[in-house]
């Protein structure tokens, strides 16, 4: 469940930054599940669900990284995709941390 649930929102996280014409002007870019459920209101439920973060960085020699400063409407974009199209998430946060102190990819 998981896996797909990373796959998906992965999926459309590249496939919206392509189509924004970002895709090729950052580092690397990737979703990550974090395995805590937050609680939600999907429609007039209460929901238990994955968050989900995003992760995009811009980088000279992947030693260091800054975080990529992609606009607010492809952001919003993205997480109205992802909370509304993936079963399982229902919040979506973007890591703004550089490298050093966070590395780029989640373990």
């Amino acid at each position: 469940e998981r896996l797909n649930i990373i796959k998906e929102a992965d999926e459309i996280f590249i496939s919206e930054l392509k189509l924004s014409g970002l895709y090729n002007k950052v580092g690397q870019s990737l979703a990550a599940l974090i395995p805590v459920k937050t609680v939600g209101v999907m429609g007039d439920m209460r929901t238990y669900s994955y968050i989900i973060a995003l992760r995009s960085i811009n980088t000279e020699d992947f030693m260091t990284a800054d975080w990529s400063k992609i606009p607010n409407n492809v952001l919003e974009k993205v997480s109205s995709r992802i909370v509304n199209e993936v079963r399982g998430v229902n919040r979506v946060v973007y890591d703004i941390t550089q490298k050093p102190p966070a590395t780029i990819e989640y373990e």
